[in-house]
């Protein structure tokens, strides 16, 4: 009884890891900056939307997620049986615990996003992509910023 307590406690405590890490992600709008980018001189730039299209950007895999649920699923696995029959139970909860902490990791962090095709006042063709923000249309004028690190984002 008390094994399983101490397991249930050690699952929930690591979950709860995974969930705290993954509100770490980065984001990729045009409205959020990261504490290094403040502070920051950006080259401004104006132009048209000419062609919006959306896309999908694809979610990270830090292993954070292959990990915690590596040993989350070990943990859940151990509890059933005794003897040699729980240490294989902990390496198949292992194994199937880390590829859905994978799986989660990816699909919680895959963002919609939008592909801006802009024509600069000077004439230059520009495609940017950021996270959906959903209020862009064809023919909204928008500024560009571009930072010192080769980033660029959309804004009006």
């Amino acid at each position: 009884m008390k094994r399983q307590l101490t397991s249930k406690i050690l699952l929930l405590a690591l979950v709860s890891t995974f969930f705290t890490l993954y509100g770490c992600g980065t984001s990729q709008s045009g409205r959020v900056y990261s504490q290094g980018q403040a502070q920051r001189s950006l080259s401004v730039y104006y132009g048209t939307i000419i062609e919006l299209r959306e896309v999908t950007i694809e979610g990270s895999s830090s292993g954070a997620g292959t990990v915690v649920g590596g040993i989350a699923g070990g943990v859940a696995g151990s509890t059933i049986g005794s003897g040699r029959g729980s240490t294989l139970a902990a390496v198949a909860g292992a194994l199937v615990g880390a590829a859905a902490g994978s799986a989660i990791e990816k699909g919680s962090t895959t963002k919609a996003g939008m592909e801006f095709t802009i024509e600069l006042d000077n004439g230059r063709l520009m495609a940017v992509v950021q996270e959906q923000e959903g209020y862009y249309r064809v023919g909204d004028r928008v500024r560009l910023l571009q930072s010192g690190d080769g980033t660029w984002r959309v804004r009006q």
